[in-house]
């Protein structure tokens, strides 16, 4: 009998497929980094409790191109500066993926917020253009020219916030409460050059990134970086405190209501 693809893994298939992601080789992207200080108000806005804004109301998008084996990959990230419990880090509103692969253990693992979307990173020269694209709008776009190098900080760990959750199957709510992810990035970077240059926010009724403006630029770069990442669960939220901003992980709010149709008799 043919092997039944659906069918059960065995321990060994699934003990080697573990082992196998844990041995993953440096994957390292080229991308730019555009942190920009905004309105503080608007940062504290969007940011779900128990997370608190910071003492700076900085808003960070990165947007990038790994060269996976196999396929090329854009990925990207708009996220704001956030605390929990003394803990400092950057909260996530949007990560637009080129492939349905990226996404898929992010989101289920983590809790990441990643979408589908265009990535754009492109050098001519000096001159460098690079874009945040879903539903035909670059709701994010750095223009500029390269404009000197700078010397490649120390390997640094950085700190994401992530919710996990999973809407109800009657469509009231979460079935569950929410879990609150800390994922601790570890970061080499081993080429930086600085960007003389301009960040471009475009209206989107998606992604309104746009509602974070750009009062001044803090960082503007072109750099080679590899990643790894663990996350850990650190508490449950309340399903109520967490409601309010869920409609940040849909194009459409009220996908989060769609539950089973109501009978008639």
């Amino acid at each position: 009998m043919a092997r039944i693809r659906y069918g059960a893994r065995t321990a060994a298939e699934i003990t080697a497929a573990r082992t196998a992601s844990s041995r993953l080789p440096e994957i390292w992207s080229t991308g730019v980094v555009a942190v920009w200080e905004s309105d503080p108000d608007a940062v504290a806005a969007v940011l779900p409790p128990p997370l608190e804004p910071t003492g700076r109301p900085l808003v960070r998008a990165t947007i990038s191109k790994v060269e996976l084996p196999g396929y090329p990959l854009g990925a990207g990230s708009v996220a704001v500066a956030a605390a929990h419990h003394g803990v400092e880090g950057w909260y996530p509103l949007v990560m637009p993926m080129t492939h349905e692969r990226a996404l898929t253990g992010g989101r289920e693992v983590f809790g990441e917020p990643k979408k589908l979307g265009e990535v754009t990173v492109d050098r001519d020269g000096p001159v460098v253009r690079a874009a945040l694209a879903r539903h035909g709008i670059a709701f994010v776009e750095v223009r500029g020219a390269v404009s000197g190098p700078l010397p490649a900080p120390e390997p640094i760990r950085k700190t994401d916030f992530y919710f996990k959750f999973l809407p109800a199957v009657d469509g009231s709510g979460l079935d569950l409460d929410p879990v609150l992810v800390h994922c601790l990035r570890h970061e080499k970077v081993r080429r930086l050059e600085r960007i003389t240059g301009e960040v471009v926010l475009r209206e989107s009724m998606y992604d309104p990134v746009a509602d974070l403006p750009v009062h001044a630029l803090v960082e503007l770069t072109l750099g080679e970086k590899t990643t790894d990442q663990q996350g850990r669960v650190v508490e449950r939220v309340s399903a109520e405190s967490l409601l309010p901003y869920i409609h940040q992980r849909y194009d459409d709010p009220q996908q989060l209501l769609d539950g089973p149709p109501e009978r008639s008799a």
